[in-house]
């Protein structure tokens, strides 16, 4: 039995979706993004992580108490299958040099896994859309660019980590704020197979319940 698509159709229709998807990091927002994506019926899903499930993960990442030991990529697979009936390709390693296409998001968690990605996406055709999320407690960050045409832009975004905001361990993230990045994200990726424009850069604050202009 396939899913009924029918009520998303005038924003997305998944049967004219051809373009690849990758996702790089499966944590907190890789996580959720990949299920809201493949319930939006995107088929081709790529997703890296070499991490495994902890219990300080549940509270915060779609995964369950049964999959704690477990790879990520392997717990997601099983999961977004059982949910959705879409078999991501799940790669369990962190993401080193491998080659990219199409729409990429990145869902890391730190400045240094960032430039990696972004030296392979840098001016090199073949990515249509790189979103990378980034997030603090209750702020969460969007940048959505061609990595091609806005090298500059993004650029200016990628400072030291000594420069980073350090939430202590306690105040790093929670469950809604993950939420509503990934909706953001999957609004972003709907928008763009759409044809429409969308925000290079976008920073929501969840706790004043605003997006903040830039």
């Amino acid at each position: 039995m396939t899913s009924d698509y029918t009520r998303q159709l005038d924003l997305l229709d998944p049967s004219k979706v051809k373009t690849p998807l990758t996702i790089i990091g499966a944590g907190s927002v890789g996580s959720f993004t990949a299920l809201s994506l493949a319930k939006m019926g995107i088929q081709d899903i790529t997703v890296y992580d070499g991490d495994t499930v902890e219990e300080h993960n549940i509270p915060n990442q779609f995964y369950r108490m049964e999959d704690i030991g477990r790879p990520k990529v392997a717990a997601l697979l099983d999961i977004v299958y059982e949910f959705t009936g879409v078999e991501i390709k799940p790669v369990n390693e962190l993401y080193k040099d491998q080659e990219l296409k199409g729409i990429v998001i990145s869902a890391v968690d730190s400045m240094k896994a960032r430039k990696l990605i972004w030296r392979r996406l840098k001016g090199i055709p073949g990515v249509d859309l790189y979103i990378d999320a980034r997030m603090g407690a209750e702020v969460g960050k969007l940048y959505s660019i061609c990595p091609i045409q806005d090298v500059k832009l993004y650029q200016q975004s990628l400072h030291a980590a000594k420069e980073a905001l350090h939430e202590p361990c306690t105040r790093r993230t929670i469950v809604y704020t993950v939420l509503g990045i990934s909706a953001y994200i999957c609004g972003h990726v709907t928008k763009f197979l759409a044809g429409e424009s969308i925000k290079k850069e976008l920073t929501i604050d969840f706790k004043l319940g605003m997006i903040v202009p830039q």
